[in-house]
């Protein structure tokens, strides 16, 4: 296997969706907790790398074992298929990056405490079912919501938890400042996964994948990514009303015209080849801009 096909198996463009949450909710602890651990902060960094790639690399293989279309969609569209790779040396792959990420999450549960283990097994939970078992979560309508939720918000909030957990307060209003800041990501990264389904709309229903697209409809579904886009910028606009991001995130602003045009181009046009990766671009600058803008705040 070649190292650019192993970077497509695990998806490694779409790493955006995790490394900037994970930036992120080092950022927040360390304006609103003052507060770093670079060692946990590190470790955690390495263990949900991993996993993630262990989950798109489950995603690729269940999708090639569990194909309807098997002369189109297992043979030309999938990886697996595409490029002759063995399926049993995927399997090898993920398991062995599931089980270093698992050991790396017991010892910062060692170190960080028991909040650690039950939000990495929900993540472990909600990576594992998202591709697998009679119902996957990816192709149920459910799975916008739990991709966002998970590598939007629970991504942050464990960052944050790691790098402040000497005096982070498990209350409500710890958990609804840290929503309030992730939810832009949450937003997009949830919109990245709803773009894919408007575009493969017909494929999902050729391999009886019923996604939120198959019961709201393609029209419903892109007035959910454009109400989503702008959410986004509102919880970025009132962030800094609640003293949970520096006013430096209003910059981020400035790519309103961007996210505009390309929020344009995929309610004019719904094809995977042309117009998915404006859900890809407004995830990447959207999510990009905010970082930095929030970073910039933190070190000036």
């Amino acid at each position: 296997m070649s190292l650019n096909v192993f970077l497509e198996l695990v998806e490694i463009k779409a790493k955006t969706a995790s490394v900037v949450p994970f930036l992120l909710g080092m950022a927040f602890s360390l304006y609103y907790f003052h507060s770093l651990n670079w060692s946990l902060a590190i470790i955690f960094f390495v263990a949900m790398l991993l996993f993630n790639m262990a989950v798109d690399m489950l995603d690729n293989y269940n999708d090639y074992n569990h194909a309807v279309d098997k002369q189109n969609y297992k043979r030309k569209t999938n990886i697996i298929g595409r490029e002759q790779l063995s399926p049993r040396l995927v399997l090898t792959l993920l398991v062995s990056f599931s089980v270093v990420a698992a050991l790396l999450g017991l010892w910062l549960v060692y170190q960080a405490g028991w909040p650690v283990l039950w939000m990495g097994i929900f993540c472990f939970a909600v990576g594992i079912l998202y591709s697998s078992g009679p119902h996957p979560l990816s192709s149920l309508p459910l799975g916008e919501l739990f991709s966002g939720f998970t590598m939007g918000f629970m991504i942050v909030l464990l960052s944050v938890y790691l790098n402040s957990y000497q005096q982070f307060e498990w209350n409500w209003a710890t958990l609804w400042r840290v929503f309030i800041v992730a939810l832009p990501d949450e937003l997009w990264i949830s919109n990245l996964l709803l773009a894919n389904n408007i575009c493969d709309a017909q494929e999902d229903e050729d391999n009886q994948r019923t996604t939120i697209v198959h019961f709201i409809g393609k029209r419903n579904a892109l007035i959910a990514f454009s109400v989503k886009n702008v959410l986004a910028f509102v919880m970025i606009i009132i962030s800094p009303f609640l003293k949970i991001a520096p006013m430096t995130v209003w910059l981020s602003l400035v790519i309103l015209p961007f996210t505009y045009h390309q929020n344009k181009l995929l309610m004019e046009k719904q094809v995977k080849k042309e117009t998915f990766i404006c859900g890809v671009k407004i995830l990447l600058v959207g999510s990009l801009a905010q970082l930095l803008t929030y970073w910039l705040g933190v070190l000036i």
